[in-house]
């Protein structure tokens, strides 16, 4: 990860067109290539980012032009560099989940068919390179089936559970796979974004798939 404190404009062309004038903000890159620009408050959110596939270029006349696969353009003209660093961080382990998050796991993996009739559990836990799906399993057609668990579904959840997918479905073994998007709550927001993305919505019952109350799963 590089880490750049510099004073500097950060201009945005693609959908539309956004423009931050000059003033002091860290630019943050990161091994996947992905780069964003933040203030000094907003939490954890940047004013401006490029999500990878993306490429930068450093011209000598300190502009940062950022390229993504759409041929979105982020241009940033620095004016001065204050700090300037980079740092090997190495293989995240990725988050690790509470209690109740992995016994809601394990519990659909051994109730795989709640998802429908025919289902047929793969693996839990499938390997890719950017974390570990929850659930990869097949349907009763046998296709592949992606499945993202949470206790509260919301829209970080939907993201996440489509960049499993875009890679997924990259295999030939595999593709094509669909997602399930699977929680104990799915935010509004979080179910709008996912049916516009062809994803499905399980609400589970923790409770009930427990055996301490009659089932009452919703499938939407």
């Amino acid at each position: 990860m590089r880490l750049v404190i510099a004073r500097c404009s950060v201009d945005y062309a693609g959908r539309l067109s956004a423009h931050l004038p000059s003033a002091t903000r860290l630019l943050l890159v990161k091994a996947d290539g992905s780069l964003s620009v933040h203030a000094d408050d907003r939490a954890y959110k940047p004013l401006n980012w490029m999500s990878p596939p993306c490429t930068l270029k450093e011209g000598e006349d300190g502009i940062w032009t950022v390229v993504n696969k759409a041929g979105e353009q982020l241009v940033i003209t620095i004016e001065e560099v204050l700090h300037d660093s980079s740092h090997e961080l190495g293989v995240d382990p990725g988050l690790i989940k509470d209690g109740v998050e992995a016994h809601l796991q394990e519990l659909l993996a051994d109730r795989i068919e709640i998802l429908g009739e025919g289902y047929t559990l793969i693996r839990r836990e499938y390997p890719t390179a950017i974390g570990p799906v929850d659930i990869l399993c097949r349907d009763a057609s046998g296709g592949t089936v992606a499945v993202e668990l949470k206790r509260r579904g919301d829209i970080d959840g939907v993201e996440q559970l489509t960049r499993y997918l875009e890679l997924l479905n990259r295999d030939p073994h595999l593709a094509p796979v669909k997602g399930v998007f699977a929680a104990q709550e799915i935010k509004p927001q979080a179910r709008v974004l996912a049916t516009d993305r062809g994803l499905e919505c399980v609400v589970l019952d923790y409770d009930a798939m427990r055996g301490i109350e009659d089932d009452k799963l919703r499938l939407f």
